[in-house]
């Protein structure tokens, strides 16, 4: 009779991800959409890389606001490149406006147990 291999020895830092109850997952949601009001992409890309395997809706939802985010965060870049020219200071007054309606509808969406796919966006983390 031979003696089977040891497992191999469990890693302390790394847990398995356990899935979050529904009302868990709305609230994250929600909160995620609303701190992009005050702090851009960093609520979103902090929520996609630690929640992303929480659960399915609270994936959809952090996807969705990343790329929302990303999608804001260059219209940004480009209104303050073109900021010398006049359109510059309206592009970023309508980024700014876009941001804050769009992540109060995400939000309130979300907080209903809804999924929701912002307008405007381009899909890079699909």
């Amino acid at each position: 009779m031979t003696d089977a291999p040891p497992p191999p020895p469990q890693d302390p830092y790394q847990t398995p991800a356990t899935q979050m109850s529904p009302a868990d997952e709305k609230l994250w949601a929600t909160l995620i959409h609303l701190g992009a009001i005050l702090f851009s992409f960093i609520p979103a890309l902090v929520g996609f890389l630690v929640l992303k395997d929480r659960g399915p809706f609270i994936r959809e939802h952090t996807k969705t606001a990343l790329n929302f985010q990303i999608t804001m965060a260059i219209a940004y870049v480009v209104g303050l490149i073109t900021i010398p020219i006049i359109i510059g200071g309206i592009i970023l007054l309508a980024v700014w406006v876009v941001t804050i309606v769009f992540s109060i509808i995400a939000a309130v969406k979300a907080n209903q147990g809804e999924y929701y796919q912002y307008p405007l966006t381009i899909k890079f983390i699909k």
